[in-house]
């Protein structure tokens, strides 16, 4: 005989207190239901809405004695941030409580190139002094506690040449540094470990690999993005564009792709192993794009832009999800994203580093479990239904200063006149004369092995 109990918790239909909320129980009938399609679009037209109201991304500013350059992020501690700025100081920052813990003085020029060792407990910076120094980077003390404000380097190489950028090893105390070549160097050792050159006159960024150790990527002044293994004499491979590249980055999770910042206003996603073809371009920028570093879940990067306005895009999407701008901001030439994707770091040639929250309307601070539920729901009724006009126009709709939407509409207009001009040249020549090349293929000139 079959006996069928009804059981109850009493936890779930019992109060603690009276202001409580009594949870109600839904029949998901759809019978009982008629207008659900209705309710629903409705609700996700206000979420968006309300989504738009709430979003106030900006969070704190930083400030500076001079431009920043270069920015780095602990791998070890969400509140360590350091920060290089145009007249040779290096600081490292408690982004919590919003305050400089320590100043590495030693620079006599600008620095170009920071980065933090995976311990977290050392930093190396390089600058156009033509020196790299390494530092012991503060934890950060408890509140009120003592701050030592400046501190010598522990440790200095002298490289041929300036340096444009640095990069520290995944794994290894070792850290990469770009110049007049690409050069690997280790703590222990005064002469770089390898050091390699394929005809640039200036490499802009390098940067390693986080998933395959022993690979890394630069791009330099001769137009040309090149590919390295620290295993082997030589670089592997390069790919030539029309355009300089300003800054690369790797994806975390996706060990064959990067990304890099383009000076044609456009970034561009490869995958290692077909450099002939970009997977995606990005667009939206007005001007060249300096910058750009990934969240570290991969689903998405923030870039730097020379138009005074930072953006992020989603690791497949074409176009920014967001727009992040002040009226006091200068060109913003470092972007970070912090070590848990909440925040974004952006530094700029106005003295301020500001931090972003990601998700420009997320709740900061402790939420009971109904609220994240609430806006989890609301995240998916605004994602299920953004393909409705009204509901697109909402969530897409961004205000940008007057100069930028004024510069976006004039690219707009030529590039909708080369269209036409390419069409035409098509309608009026032979059969197969003229094509139209894509746009992931269109900047590339060639691949080197």
């Amino acid at each position: 005989m079959k006996v069928k109990v009804i059981n109850h918790s009493a936890e779930a239909r019992t109060r603690e207190r009276a202001q409580d909320t009594i949870k109600v129980h839904r029949n998901l009938d759809p019978a009982l239901h008629p207008m659900e399609k209705a309710v629903e679009y409705t609700r996700a037209l206000n979420a968006a809405k309300l989504d738009r109201v709430f979003a106030k991304p900006f969070v704190a500013a930083l400030a500076h004695d001079d431009g920043i350059t270069a920015l780095a992020r602990s791998p070890t501690r969400l509140n360590c941030l350091l920060t290089a700025t145009a007249d040779g100081d290096v600081r490292v920052w408690d982004v919590a409580a919003r305050r400089c813990l320590r100043r590495l003085v030693g620079h006599t020029g600008a620095v170009t190139g920071v980065a933090v060792a995976p311990s977290g407990d050392v930093a190396v910076s390089g600058g156009a002094d033509a020196t790299i120094r390494l530092w012991r980077v503060p934890f950060a003390p408890f509140a009120g506690g003592p701050v030592e404000r400046d501190a010598s380097p522990v440790v200095q190489w002298a490289p041929s040449g300036g340096v444009r950028s640095l990069d520290h090893h995944w794994a290894r105390a070792q850290f990469a540094s770009s110049g007049a070549g690409v050069a690997v160097w280790d703590h222990a050792r005064s002469e770089p470990l390898h050091a390699w050159e394929w005809g640039a006159d200036s490499v802009a960024s390098v940067r390693f690999n986080p998933a395959e150790a022993d690979l890394l990527a630069s791009c330099g002044a001769d137009r040309a993005i090149a590919l390295y293994d620290l295993r082997a004499a030589t670089p592997l491979r390069k790919v030539v564009m029309q355009t300089r590249s300003n800054a690369l980055c790797w994806n975390p999770m996706e060990a064959f792709r990067f990304t890099v910042a383009n000076e044609d206003n456009n970034l561009y996603t490869y995958d290692m192993r077909r450099l002939d073809c970009a997977v995606r371009v990005h667009e939206d920028f007005v001007s060249a794009v300096m910058d750009v570093d990934y969240a570290p879940t991969g689903r998405e990067f923030v870039a730097a832009g020379y138009d005074r306005s930072a953006r992020i895009f989603g690791a497949d999407a074409g176009h920014s999800r967001e727009v992040y701008t002040t009226k006091r901001m200068q060109r913003v030439f470092a972007c970070r994203f912090s070590g848990d994707g909440t925040y974004v770091f952006t530094g700029s040639d106005d003295m301020n580093v500001r931090v972003w929250k990601a998700q420009a309307a997320q709740q900061l601070g402790v939420t009971l479990p109904r609220e994240r539920q609430r806006a989890a729901y609301q995240a998916a009724l605004v994602e299920r239904h953004r393909h409705l006009p009204e509901v697109r126009r909402i969530v897409e709709h961004r205000h940008v200063p007057k100069a930028i939407l004024k510069a976006a509409k004039l690219k707009r207009t030529m590039l909708d006149a080369e269209r036409r001009r390419t069409l035409n040249l098509m309608a009026h020549s032979r059969k197969g004369a003229v094509t139209i090349a894509p746009a992931r293929k269109r900047k590339i000139l060639e691949v080197q092995e």
